[in-house]
């Protein structure tokens, strides 16, 4: 598979990774979390990864910032940002880059701030710990970043504890740490989970406005369809730890090519031709195990349109132009833009 072009200027990606996979051996045997995932994502550009709980949108994260489990392990033909090889340096290399150059906006912000600190103590040690000034200088910039994020009294916030602070506040708190040592590259994981429909969309638009503004790469990792609608510039969809589709956000609404997508879209109700009280759409069956030898498709077990074929060998990821492929061997044959379901955009 070839990662699919990055950037909005055509520029060289920020980020790039070629058969990045993640195993951890359990007592049960190996469980392939992340299998031979390529991506890159260029700068001012947002690339969300979606698909449901479980299929490796995480792990591939952690992958690309160094914060697996211990047991786990990460390989990679490439993982490259702006021009470093983070496969060939060490462990103290990586930790240097991470928080500096490459940052991550963790799922829940109740347990992702330590209760012990103050919400100033944890700001400013990002910026002193890699040396880009003084502790007052590390002050101002927290001080000016709580004020960018929307944080109103920022003096005052910063001698507060996180439980001190409600979901929405500390989520923006974790906006401002990602951003204290001006960053290239921000992968959020699921950053509006546990907020509230109003909160959420005050967040995505805070992190699109920041982004056009900072010029930053994004990486969104989400199983929330409306959110891409509204924010995803190229699409990545997994299943089972594997890259099933890519594509821009108009390709993947209006011409899903991989039938798990198209099952992910037929979940979503329609404004004006979804009846109210009807059935939604649903994707029968259970995720398949990722311990030990794995064949075939992973969907086929769910799939309608699974034959013998499926069952067999290995499924190839095709490319099928500049931004589009499929890991599928049934003939391409995408809906067209009528008959593909949109959903509503975020509020």
């Amino acid at each position: 598979m070839t990662a699919a072009p990055a950037g909005q200027g055509g520029g060289a990606p920020v980020l790039e990774a070629a058969g990045l996979s993640v195993e951890l051996d359990l007592p049960a045997g190996r469980l392939h979390a992340v299998r031979d995932v390529d991506l890159a994502v260029g700068r001012g550009e947002t690339l969300c990864i979606v698909g449901e709980s479980g299929c490796g949108k995480t792990m591939t994260a952690l992958g690309i910032m160094g914060l697996l489990p211990r047991r786990a392990r990460a390989r990679a033909r490439q993982l490259v940002l702006e021009g470093t090889d983070l496969m060939a340096i060490g462990a103290s290399e990586r930790a240097a880059l991470r928080g500096n150059r490459m940052a991550m906006i963790f799922q829940d912000p109740m347990t992702a701030l330590n209760p012990v600190y103050t919400v100033g103590n944890q700001i400013e040690e990002i910026y002193l710990r890699h040396g880009k000034g003084s502790r007052k200088a590390a002050r101002e910039r927290a001080l000016y970043l709580l004020d960018k994020v929307g944080i109103t009294a920022a003096a005052s916030r910063l001698g507060q504890y996180p439980h001190q602070l409600s979901g929405g506040l500390r989520q923006r708190v974790m906006i401002a740490m990602a951003l204290m040592c001006d960053p290239v590259l921000i992968i959020a994981d699921e950053p509006t989970t546990a907020l509230d429909v109003t909160i959420q969309a005050q967040i995505l638009r805070l992190l699109a406005d920041l982004q056009a503004e900072l010029q930053t790469a994004l990486i969104l990792i989400t199983h929330d369809l409306g959110v891409v609608a509204r924010i995803a510039d190229r699409v990545i969809v997994m299943y089972a730890g594997e890259v099933v589709e890519t594509g821009t956000a108009d390709q993947i609404f209006a011409s899903p090519l991989h039938p798990y997508t198209q099952g992910l879209l037929d979940c979503i109700p329609v404004p004006g031709r979804t009846a109210p009280g009807s059935r939604l759409g649903a994707i029968p069956g259970m995720v398949p195990s990722l311990i030990g030898a794995l064949d075939g498709c992973q969907f086929r077990n769910r799939c309608p349109h699974a034959f013998d074929a499926c069952a067999t060998g290995a499924v190839a990821f095709s490319r099928i132009d500049a931004t589009r492929g499929r890991r599928c061997l049934l003939p391409q044959a995408p809906r067209s833009a009528e008959q593909a379901p949109q959903p509503a955009s975020a509020p």
